[in-house]
């Protein structure tokens, strides 16, 4: 699934129509807190460390659904939904339902190595009330040699300019870029880089303290590593519309790690490597410098904010493993990402999920038609995959978030027709974008 269009938006880009009516599945749907569980152990005897909301997210409830995060000692290892009976304990109603779901712990990411020297780019445009937040997350970490730059993309206000200016002039270097999307506004943050490595989230997220290490990590430990992806979660389920995002996946890619190596594609993913959904997102990822800048970098003409409206980081997933280079998904970095609220959100993200999906493949042939023959050989599986991923489904009276990947989670017809226009639209909007850049 591709990354959430929460960076920068311009008023040129197409938007998805309003309807009045709403879906009646909505009515259906319940809030969810979500909580941040931390057990000392997997037996029944081990200990509850603790028990939070999520960074940014309401109040622990003392009854109703709980999705919570559950951590061994630190590590994040699974989720666990479950509903608290009036007057239970939370933590032991969700220790239990957690007990009773694992045996054993999960793998462990890679780590041991000294993480290397970064650069975070966070690229936003005129949300200057929740960069803060974002930005308070990533100067906390414990990484031991990084800097943090913000790309302010076709600002409309100072707001930005002066928040960094006013709170955090000390921390964190300003940059402003006057060409509107998130692919130039990251192309950006990049040019001003002078690590060996660069990291990117978005302006909506709290990142864990020990985000930026456990995604950087990997480089040290192994030079082919081009990019590291790593796990994204709900810091709040309080509206239908973040419930019904994450019903259908969320961005989270599960608690196991993965290596994605083009000298030995996975037996699994038979569309590997044109399944860059699956890879990670935008919002948690980091790349090798050098192997980002020679490749090209993010293709402008992809991303939120230009007429393409998504597909930035697929195609740059894409293009490091075209390029030889390993991927890997690291579950142990963390960050909580703030879906958005309301029902048009929701469309709009719809539409541009499905646009972003055929714009970042556009780009990709179209810089790199020699990719055209293996793409065409997975056309037909990748048509069918296209349909099940958009598929219909009907949503049960408990409306909870789903796992990953199984679509088996409530998605109404009305998203799931707006995902196949946007798929459609996708080519167009990449043309539109790539013709009005030139």
């Amino acid at each position: 699934m591709p990354s959430t269009p929460s960076t920068p938006t311009t008023p040129s880009t197409p938007s998805t129509p309003a309807k009045p009516q709403h879906p009646t599945t909505r009515s259906l749907l319940r809030d969810v807190t979500v909580a941040d569980l931390d057990l000392s152990g997997i037996r029944e005897h081990d200990a509850v460390l603790s028990l939070t909301p999520a960074p940014g997210g309401p109040p622990l409830r003392a009854d109703g659904p709980v999705y919570a995060l559950v951590r061994l000692r630190g590590r994040p290892v699974a989720t666990v939904l479950t509903t608290v009976p009036a007057g239970a304990d939370p933590a032991q109603a969700l220790a239990t339902a957690f007990r009773a779901q694992y045996t054993h712990e999960p793998p462990t990411s890679i780590g041991g190595a000294t993480p290397p020297r970064t650069t975070v780019v966070v690229a936003t445009r005129e949300r200057a009330d929740r960069l803060g937040r974002a930005l308070d997350s990533l100067l906390a970490q414990d990484h031991p040699d990084f800097r943090v730059v913000v790309v302010d993309n076709a600002p409309l206000t100072l707001a930005t300019r002066d928040l960094i200016a006013t709170h955090y002039a000390d921390s964190v270097t300003y940059l402003r870029e006057p060409e509107p999307g998130l692919a130039t506004a990251h192309n950006r943050g990049v040019a001003a880089t002078d690590s060996p490595v660069v990291a990117f989230t978005d302006d909506d997220v709290v990142a864990d303290p020990g985000w930026l290490s456990a995604l950087t990590a990997p480089f040290a430990a192994d030079p082919r590593t081009g990019c590291v992806t790593g796990l994204i979660l709900p810091a709040r389920l309080t509206t239908p519309a973040q419930v019904l995002l994450e019903s259908h996946g969320g961005f989270a890619k599960g608690f196991a790690p993965r290596l994605y190596d083009p000298a030995a594609p996975p037996a699994d993913q038979p569309l590997f490597p044109f399944t860059a959904g699956s890879f990670g997102s935008g919002a948690n990822m980091a790349f090798r410098t050098s192997a980002l800048r020679a490749v090209g970098g993010f293709d402008p003409a992809t991303g939120t904010g230009t007429p393409a409206r998504g597909g930035d980081d697929l195609y740059a997933f894409v293009r490091i493993l075209t390029a030889g280079h390993r991927l890997r998904y690291t579950p142990g970095a963390l960050v909580w990402h703030h879906h958005r609220e309301t029902w048009q959100d929701l469309r709009n993200q719809a539409y541009g999920y499905g646009a972003g999906l055929t714009a970042y493949l556009t780009a990709v042939l179209c810089r790199h038609p020699a990719l055209l023959p293996a793409l065409l050989a997975k056309l037909p599986r990748g048509l069918a995959h296209a349909r099940a991923i958009t598929a219909h489904r009907e949503t049960p009276a408990a409306g909870v978030p789903g796992a990953h990947g199984t679509y088996e989670h409530p998605w109404p017809r009305t998203l799931s027709r707006l995902e196949r226009r946007g798929m459609l639209y996708g080519p167009v909007g990449y043309a539109r974008a790539r013709w009005g850049s030139r």
